[in-house]
């Protein structure tokens, strides 16, 4: 099947594209729409989980928009974290993110090699004793709680961020060739808004693991899977599988 249109599952780049060679080499039109996107709790949604932030020593980060989050929601509840709490971040680029709220002091913050699990290593036993509250997404008890259960940490978990999907019900799916996939919730958010979609001969393309067992979960097939030692990124693999057509 010659692949012509594809739609990306991303808002379109603003500073350079990785796309553009693909576009220009393969004579393709690509668009980006994004399938959903996250928004930080308000106060009284974060309530309703009845989390008293003050009763925890150390927070886990695993994403930026995680730490607007959960400053914002300290603002609007008027509590001031105390200079004695310590925060996890999954990499330094996270980590370095903090500056934003709060001085950076590697005596208080620590931080892992990117994977979510190397915050149990980063923790070790000096930090083990920490009461841990891990910043979270709605739906995004993964890896990180289940490494932190297996340590046996002291931990809870909270929502600070909830994930809000497009409306795409007015979009034609039959006007593309591929779509391609960069998360679990895009997945969702195709089954939200077309819960009689069938696959037939559009093409999937996805990025991650998590990507690659949601779209199985759903019953729908991929031809291009993201990353490979072969094709690092998603661009990189379309680029490849292009070749092949």
């Amino acid at each position: 099947m010659k692949i012509k249109n594809i739609l990306i599952s991303q808002p379109e780049p603003t500073n350079g594209s990785p796309y553009t060679e693909i576009i220009t080499k393969h004579k393709v039109n690509i668009e980006f729409l994004p399938f959903f996107r996250v928004e930080p709790l308000q106060a009284r949604e974060f309530r309703l989980q009845k989390i008293n932030i003050l009763d925890f020593t150390a927070i886990v980060f695993t994403a930026r928009t995680s730490i607007d989050a959960f400053f914002k929601i300290c603002e609007e509840m008027r509590i001031t974290v105390p200079e004695t709490m310590k925060y996890f971040c999954t990499s330094e680029a996270i980590a370095l993110y903090l500056q934003k709220y709060i001085v950076y002091r590697k005596r208080k913050i620590f931080f892992g090699n990117g994977a979510s699990t190397s915050i149990i290593e980063t923790i070790g036993a000096k930090h083990k004793m920490e009461n841990f509250l891990i910043a979270g997404a709605d739906g995004s008890k993964t890896d990180i709680h289940k490494a932190f259960i297996k340590a046996k940490l002291k931990h809870s978990s909270a929502v600070f961020i909830k994930t809000v999907y497009s409306d795409l019900k007015s979009l034609d799916l039959n006007n593309y060739d591929m779509i391609v996939f960069y998360s679990p919730s895009d997945i969702k958010s195709l089954q939200e808004n077309f819960p009689d979609f069938q696959q037939k001969e559009i093409q999937f393309a996805t990025f991650g693991p998590a990507t690659a067992k949601a779209l199985k979960a759903a019953k729908l097939t991929s031809a291009v899977i993201a990353p490979t030692p072969e094709a690092p990124s998603i661009a990189k693999a379309l680029s490849l599988y292009l070749e092949q057509k």
